[in-house]
């Protein structure tokens, strides 16, 4: 008589079924999770200066201990269930005991020793002094900006900041109202900036580019939109950015741009904001003298083209809210000309 084994067959493969589903995907997961950092995001792990290069090479340190650790770990547990388990064998007198002392104190002994040294050592290499020959470059934290400044030089910038390649800069840390973290992942560890102190990091570039940096201390509502950008390049390029902060923000060279220029001097925004050359002197917000070349507006909140600046100077409480600039009373027949003339200062 024939059976139908259709529901036999569906209940025994099943789970298997299952689990090889689950197996590959967990393989998957982990292989994404090792390899995410290379996505485009800033990675500590994808390092690009010494400093950085200090923790990608300790945690590296560290997670290859912890495998081994861990197939140590397996291989014990393996041999508990299958050798132990076989007829006849037994274990000789005294040798649970060297065996917990040897795996169980000794050998984590070692590991805990070499990782605490490896951590003295790149902890007061991470804390050397650059050398007095250092270009200095100052950075204050504000909600939600960088204020970057050169040592010796009146100008002052936004957001950005320059390094020469493979030479050390000193940076000097301000906060102007609570607590900020200077952190450039692909460059250096972070460091807190606390209000009514002044800490100190360095930066250091194998090779030219430009690095994301970020906030990395929660300092209210537009804390994500903290970023900043380090550019590493040339010396003589570094020495030309340094020269541009010095130098007045360049003149208008149309018609637009001089009535834009006329419209921001006497108009609101001189109040807030500073443009080297002319009657704006405010200190309130950023210094506008170089925002036509700078990467994004708002320290990353959007990009920084025409519709956007223009969105931001309209109103840009909806671009990122809870910022200090309130609407402005711009005409929007005098707006075009606005744009121009911040698009200009480059």
């Amino acid at each position: 008589m024939p059976v139908d084994t259709r529901r036999d067959v569906r209940t025994r493969s099943g789970p298997g079924r299952r689990r090889r589903q689950v197996l590959p995907a967990v393989v998957l997961g982990g292989a994404l999770a090792l390899t995410g950092c290379s996505s485009g995001a800033p990675s500590a792990l994808d390092p690009a200066g010494s400093g950085a290069g200090r923790v990608a090479n300790l945690w590296w340190l560290l997670f290859w201990l912890s495998m081994a650790v861990f197939a140590e770990v397996m291989a014990v547990l393996a041999w508990a269930l299958l050798v132990r388990r076989r007829p006849g064998t037994r274990v000789r007198h005294g040798q649970p005991l060297r065996f917990v002392t040897v795996a169980g104190a000794g050998i984590p002994l070692v590991i805990l020793v070499t990782v605490y040294a490896v951590g003295l050592r790149d902890l007061a290499a991470l804390g050397d002094d650059p050398g007095p020959r250092a270009p200095t470059i100052e950075v204050t934290g504000h909600k939600w900006w960088w204020e970057v400044r050169v040592q010796g030089v009146d100008g002052a910038t936004a957001n950005e900041l320059h390094i020469p390649v493979g030479e050390k800069v000193r940076v000097r840390l301000r906060a102007a109202d609570v607590l900020h973290s200077f952190w450039v992942p692909q460059l250096m560890p972070k460091t807190d900036l606390i209000a009514g102190e002044v800490r100190e990091t360095w930066l250091h570039a194998d090779r030219a580019g430009s690095y994301r940096g970020q906030c990395a201390e929660y300092c209210g509502t537009q804390h994500a939109h903290m970023a900043f950008l380090v550019v590493a390049e040339p010396r003589k390029d570094f020495d030309a950015w340094v020269a541009r902060l010095a130098a007045p923000a360049p003149a208008p060279r149309t018609d637009a741009q001089r009535r834009g220029q006329e419209a921001f001097v006497q108009g609101t925004c001189a109040g807030c904001h500073a443009i080297r050359g002319t009657g704006a002197g405010g200190r309130i917000g950023p210094d506008l003298s170089d925002v036509g070349s700078r990467w994004s507006i708002g320290a990353g909140a959007v990009p920084n083209d025409g519709g956007h600046l223009g969105g931001w100077i309209a109103n840009s409480q909806t671009v990122k809210p809870g910022n200090y600039m309130p609407p402005q009373p711009v005409d929007a027949g005098r707006l075009p000309d606005l744009i121009a003339y911040l698009q200009s200062l480059k």
